[in-house]
């Protein structure tokens, strides 16, 4: 279906205010429970690991019970609300500060990260999974891609560059009230975002209700085949995760890092400011290079100007670490590569997902978009573990001036394991991805042409590609093919069984 341009900025409206959330618990968390309200950091890293292995099991589960939800108003709304309403109340509390001590106030917080991890999953999941439910070609898929992420990174550039000044001008001296008043804005925010997102949007899944009390549920066993069955699939969660390790580490350091090494916090906002700025304008660049660049061109330039920009900072930060105009450079790499993965990502989600429809016979995008906040979780998770137990190693005392020892820990978190991860998820990306130029054009031919004549899906019982790309499909004219042209296809075990797409082929005489 055709979307408009007002259709599409409500659907990413919703980004604006998820992401404030997200942001707020990603920057300020880790070091509000530290610093501000004491708890051991050793045990604030064991927590985001512990907490994230529940998610393991309950994200896929939650993509599960959206894929099998059937309601007038659709499969992906209804969830959105719930999760948002209750996501937003567990936000607050996790900054109130409740009147607590000891074993209490440690329980009080692992039982509410907990819970706001879940809730958030029950929003997001939904959130991502009605993207290629509503567009349907690969241009506007391009285009419609790169909105949400644009209010996402609007998101992360207001909590970066105005997050500490909001806390202490409603703190007005008092850092907790600051915490908790500056959660209760966002909060608004969120449930404000959604609101319109939930309203105004519509996929297929809305168009025709009938339709989709009588489609066909999908089983556990199903599931689990939809997840280990498609290659692109594992591809998928290669880069992604390493993509966010990148992300949510450096983040998650950054404030550390200004406070105690350059001794500075003052200098936070221009970095993420300068980090989010670079961030958004890659997401407006992504479609016009992708237009002229290869998917690898364009994904190399995402995976090593992170590497760049961090390492820079460390560079810097040993000869002039306040030095503000190299700060905001800094920022710029770091960040301009991360909204080219952005945008890649979201591409390459929709892309794995008709990958799935074609090689497995059924369409699931919920429980493949599970993934995406499953490994942003578990990013999280190893990012705040590797966080919490190198400062506990490294000698960390809060609020303090910290040792050689620590200042080195530190630079080591913020820059160099980061980097190292970035370039890994280049190397994933090349070795495995294969979903671009003429394979991804008869996938999508061939949904077109099935959705067309048989307003259905494939089933999997015939094969739409042979191992080399060309169609074979019983009511899809194709071009008569000679054996020879197709050697590699007919005389190779895996191709001559459709392996590559892990359906039987029929073969074809010239």
């Amino acid at each position: 279906m055709k979307l408009s341009a007002g259709r599409k900025l409500c659907f990413g409206v919703g980004a604006l205010g998820k992401d404030l959330c997200y942001a707020m618990i990603s920057t300020y968390l880790m070091i509000y429970l530290t610093d501000t309200v004491g708890l051991a950091p050793l045990f604030v890293g064991n927590l985001f690991l512990v907490a994230h292995v529940w998610d393991a099991i309950n994200d896929p589960m939650m993509g599960f019970v959206v894929d099998n939800t059937r309601t007038r108003w659709g499969k992906f709304r209804p969830w959105i609300l719930i999760g948002t309403l209750l996501n937003a109340v567990i936000l607050v509390l996790l900054f109130w500060g409740p009147d607590l001590e000891g074993f209490s106030l440690y329980a009080f917080y692992s039982v509410m990260y907990i819970l706001w991890g879940m809730t958030y999953t029950v929003m997001d999941i939904p959130y991502w999974s009605m993207l290629p439910s509503m567009s349907s070609t690969k241009e506007e898929r391009d285009t419609m891609s790169v909105i949400p992420r644009i209010f996402a990174s609007s998101a992360w550039l207001l909590v970066g560059a105005f997050g500490l000044a909001l806390i202490q001008y409603l703190g007005n001296g008092n850092e907790a009230k600051g915490y908790a008043s500056s959660s209760i804005v966002v909060a608004v925010i969120f449930v404000a975002t959604i609101l319109v997102t939930v309203i105004f949007s519509r996929d297929r899944s809305c168009l025709d209700p009938a339709s989709q009390q009588n489609a066909k549920r999908t089983s556990l066993k199903e599931a689990i085949h939809v997840i280990t069955g498609n290659d692109q699939l594992k591809v998928y969660i290669g880069v992604v995760l390493a993509y966010n390790l990148v992300v949510q580490l450096a983040g998650g350091m950054a404030l550390y890092y200004f406070k105690y090494v350059t001794q500075n916090e003052g200098l936070f906002p221009y970095f993420t400011t300068a980090a989010s700025v670079a961030e958004m304008g890659a997401l407006f660049l992504f479609p016009v290079l992708s237009r002229f660049m290869s998917k690898k061109a364009v994904f190399a330039l995402a995976s090593f100007t992170p590497a760049i920009g961090l390492i820079s900072l460390l560079v810097a930060g040993a000869v002039i670490p306040s030095n503000i105009p190299v700060i905001i450079i800094c920022g710029l790499f770091y960040k301009f590569g991360s909204g080219l993965t952005l945008g890649a990502t979201t591409v390459m989600l929709a892309d794995v997902i008709d990958y799935g429809e074609v090689k497995l016979g059924t369409r699931n995008e919920s429980i493949v978009a599970s993934f995406q906040m499953l490994l942003v979780k578990t990013a999280s998770a190893v990012a705040g573990w590797l966080i919490g137990v190198g400062l506990t190693i490294s000698g960390y005392v809060e609020n303090v001036a910290q040792t050689g020892t620590t200042i080195l820990g530190m630079r080591i978190l913020m820059g160099v394991v980061p980097s190292i991860i970035t370039v890994l998820a280049f190397v994933i990306y090349v070795r495995g991805y294969k979903l671009e130029g003429s394979f991804l054009e008869n996938i999508n031919a061939q949904l077109k042409a099935s959705r067309q004549n048989n307003n259905s899906v494939p089933t999997g019982n015939g094969t739409p590609f042979c191992g080399r790309g060309f169609r074979f499909f019983a009511d899809i004219p194709t071009p008569k093919l000679s054996r020879a042209s197709c050697a590699a296809c007919f005389d190779s075990p895996a191709s001559a069984s459709g392996a590559s797409l892990g359906i039987i082929t029929k073969k074809t005489e010239g």
